[in-house]
């Protein structure tokens, strides 16, 4: 499960970045072409979000914060797909911001609940060998 959260952590990891990248592109009124990689690269992020959080339920690894991050994982796209029609004109920057925000609080969610998770294995196997 450890090795499963690590590699989960680090594609979360880089696929943040890449849409980071992507978003301010888009933000910028640039590469729009790019919006379905985007989308498609969201849909990732959030299925491993998930995954993030299952194992962390199955690993009993903070449960509250793991039903957070499912939870989580449902805003993130329903923004996403909403923020179009969000204050469209002068202040849609605030939903721009907003759907930033939620995207970098999923990626650290992720992050939190992985390296949760791998430390629990850890100190697990560490228990195990010592009994």
């Amino acid at each position: 499960m450890k090795i499963t959260a690590n590699v989960l952590r680090i594609l979360v990891s880089a696929i943040g970045a890449v849409m980071i990248v992507l978003g301010l592109l888009f933000w910028t009124g640039n590469a729009f072409a790019l919006l379905p990689l985007h989308m498609l690269l969201g849909i990732a992020l959030v299925l491993m979000l998930w995954i993030i959080a299952v194992l962390a339920l199955v690993a009993r690894v903070n449960p509250v914060l793991a039903l957070v991050t499912l939870i989580w994982g449902l805003i993130v796209p329903i923004l996403g797909i909403a923020q179009f029609q969000l204050l469209p004109g002068s202040l849609h920057w605030i939903i721009q911001t907003l759907h930033l925000l939620v995207g970098l609080v999923a990626i650290a969610l992720a992050n939190i609940l992985a390296r949760q998770i791998a430390q629990a294995s850890a100190t697990r196997r560490t228990g195990t060998l010592v009994a």
